[in-house]
């Protein structure tokens, strides 16, 4: 029986399936299995996984149900007493897994070990980094404000805590991962590794669609994680809320494609303010989402684009300085 098991949902991933299973192959750590889960794909998705050879390697087809239900077929498939899961589209650095495992073998009391996260473009190339945040233990309090893990390709969790707290909700067409992992800290610590392992590849195609399926799908999490959280900790529902919408302020200024894009990242960012106005203090915060907004609202998309980008230097300059 493998010590873990990696879970890899896949539907019409042709581009990027090879580099992500490779990824997986190429681990220091090898005792384990692969168990993709093809959903419903329809290019040459099964082809491409057909050309790896590797005894690890176990492909289940399914029809069409989306990435929750794809995950949790993988989980009742996988042997391990560990598990992974990866999206068909990101990758792991090599060291990812062995990490992880010694971290959690060092901290029995966590079942959830996390790395940092670095995002890539659609040819692997380093876009930016993630957060960076460090917390391990009782992690329940920063979960509920946001996802610091930042995607559902990034945690090693003991089996038995996933039986402990159930499956994906199907229902979710979004932030999926985040509802996981509140659960998971609701009754469980967190253990970090403190290196970028995780590559989250960032897609600009149907941004709008995702945004707007991200908005619902994470108000649903916030709703349901409140419901279920200490009378306590029910102060922090607008600091959830608050940093929900100035993420997705700057998700959508991400792919800045003309007016309705502008006004949509403004409705995001009164909404910010709206759910806690203590948002006002962070003020260099403020400034790049407004600054942005304007760009993007008042000048062509091409110059647009590329005032954007100066800024983003020019901001990244301005901290270092201060640092």
């Amino acid at each position: 029986m493998p010590t873990i098991s990696v879970i890899i949902p896949v539907y019409n991933g042709e581009k990027t399936i090879q580099q992500t299973i490779e990824s997986v192959i190429n681990q220091t750590f090898t005792d384990f299995e692969i168990i993709i889960i093809n959903d419903g794909s329809k290019d040459s998705t099964l082809d491409i996984i057909s050309t790896i050879q590797d005894p690890r390697i176990k492909v289940f087809s399914y029809a069409n149900a989306g990435l929750s239900a794809s995950r949790n077929r993988g989980l009742s498939l996988a042997s391990g007493e560990f598990i992974s899961f990866l999206d068909a589209d990101d990758c792991w650095t090599p060291d990812k897994l062995q990490a992880q495992l010694e971290a959690l073998q060092a901290n029995p009391e966590a079942a959830v070990a996390y790395s940092w996260t670095d995002y890539i473009d659609e040819y692997g190339q380093v876009l930016r980094s993630g957060t960076r945040i460090s917390v391990s233990g009782n992690v329940y309090e920063k979960l509920l404000v946001r996802n610091f893990l930042e995607n559902g390709s990034n945690a090693l969790i003991r089996r038995q805590a996933l039986t402990e707290v159930g499956n994906f909700d199907e229902s979710l067409t979004a932030a999926e991962d985040w509802d996981m992992y509140v659960r998971l800290a609701s009754r469980y610590h967190f253990v970090v590794v403190r290196s970028p392992q995780i590559l989250y590849r960032v897609s600009t195609s149907s941004m709008s669609t995702n945004v707007a399926k991200q908005e619902a799908a994470s108000l649903q999490v916030i709703e349901r994680a409140f419901n279920q959280a200490p009378e306590s900790l029910q102060h922090l529902k607008k600091y959830a809320l608050s940093t929900l919408y100035i993420y997705l302020t700057f998700k959508v200024l991400e792919n800045p494609s003309g007016r309705q894009n502008a006004l949509t990242a403004a409705r995001y960012l009164r909404l910010a303010v709206k759910s806690d106005r203590s948002v006002l203090k962070r003020q260099q915060t403020m400034l790049k989402a407004l600054f942005k907004i304007l760009v993007v609202l008042l000048m062509p998309m091409k110059q647009s684009q590329a005032l954007v980008n100066q800024a983003k230097n020019l901001f990244k300059n301005f901290n270092q300085l201060g640092k």
